[in-house]
C-alpha cells in the first residue's frame, strides 16, 4: 500500500471535518476522491501531503509514518496539486516549473534540475508557453503549468485537488491520460475531482466521502450505484450502463406542489 490511513480526525477550531476516516490506497494506482462540497476532499489531501497535522490517528506514506518525515523528505516523495495558485512575479513557465525542484536542489539549480523541468513541460503538453510570463496566461493554461511543476518533483506519490478545473474538454483529457500513464509508470495517483464521470471511467478506485465520513462500497455496491450517490451527494442522479461501469446525470429535483 503508497497510502494507510487509520482513524484520521481533523476539525478546524471546534468544526469536526473528517471523523475515523480509515483509507488505503494501493501503489501505481489511479484513485479518485468524490463527495459534495465541504465533504472533506481538500482537507484530506492536505493532510496527506503533511500540510496539515491531523488530531488524532496515523497516517503511512510508502511505508514510513508521515509525522517521521522532513519537509525535504516529503518534497521528494509527495506531489501537491491545490485547487488555486496565485501567481506574484512575472516569472517565466519554465522558471516556474523549475521551482518545483526546491526539494531535491541546493541554492542553485543544477543541469539535472533544468533537464527534469524541460521534460515535465514536455509531458504536460505546454512547451509552447516555456517561456511566456506566467501572469499573462489563462485559468487552464496555469493549470497545466502547474501540473508540470509538480511532475518536475518526479514525485512516487501525486495528490491534486480539482486538477481539471479551469481546463477545457482537449487538456481535460490530455490531463487524464497523463494521469494514467503516470499511474502505469508505478506513481500512485490519488486526485479530488468535482465530476464523478472523470472518476468512473478513469480511476482504478473512487473514494466517496459524505459528512467527513467515508462511504463504502463493494462488489454489490459500486461508487456509481444511484442510492450511494443519493447518500453522497443528497440527491439521485440517472445512471447509463458504459462498458463495465456507469455514467450518471443529475436527475431534477422534484418539483414543489403546490399546496390545495
Amino acid at each position: 500500500m503508497a497510502i494507510v490511513v487509520r482513524g484520521l480526525k481533523f476539525a478546524y477550531e471546534r468544526t469536526p471535518v473528517l471523523t475515523d476516516v480509515d483509507v488505503q490506497v494501493v501503489a501505481g494506482s489511479f484513485t479518485a476522491l468524490l463527495g459534495r462540497n465541504g465533504s472533506g476532499k481538500s482537507t484530506l489531501l492536505r493532510l496527506l501531503a503533511g500540510l496539515l497535522d491531523a488530531d488524532a490517528g496515523t497516517i503511512d506514506i510508502l511505508g514510513q509514518a508521515l509525522s517521521a518525515l522532513s519537509p525535504r523528505q516529503r518534497a521528494r516523495l509527495i506531489g501537491f496539486l491545490p485547487q488555486q495558485h496565485r501567481p506574484v512575479f512575472p516569472f517565466s513557465v519554465f522558471d516556474v516549473v523549475l521551482t518545483g525542484r526546491a526539494g531535491h536542489a541546493p541554492l542553485n539549480p543544477r543541469r539535472e534540475d533544468e533537464a527534469a523541468a524541460r521534460e515535465a513541460i514536455a509531458r504536460a503538453g505546454i512547451e509552447a508557453l516555456s517561456e511566456r510570463p506566467y501572469t499573462e496566461l489563462s485559468g487552464g493554461e496555469r493549470q497545466m503549468v502547474m501540473m508540470a511543476r509538480v511532475l518536475s518533483q518526479r514525485p512516487r506519490l501525486l495528490l491534486l485537488d480539482e486538477p481539471t478545473a479551469h481546463l477545457d474538454l482537449a487538456n481535460q483529457a490530455r490531463l487524464v491520460g497523463l494521469l494514467r500513464e503516470l499511474a502505469g509508470e508505478g506513481m500512485t495517483v490519488v486526485a479530488a475531482v468535482h465530476d464523478p464521470n472523470l472518476a468512473f471511467l478513469h480511476a482504478d478506485s473512487c473514494v466517496l466521502l459524505s459528512g467527513g465520513h467515508i462511504v463504502r462500497t463493494n462488489a454489490a455496491r459500486p461508487p456509481w450505484a444511484r442510492d450511494l450517490l443519493a447518500e453522497v451527494y443528497g440527491e439521485e442522479p440517472w445512471t447509463l450502463p458504459f462498458g463495465d461501469r456507469s455514467v450518471v446525470l443529475p436527475g431534477p429535483r422534484a418539483a414543489a406542489r403546490p399546496s390545495s
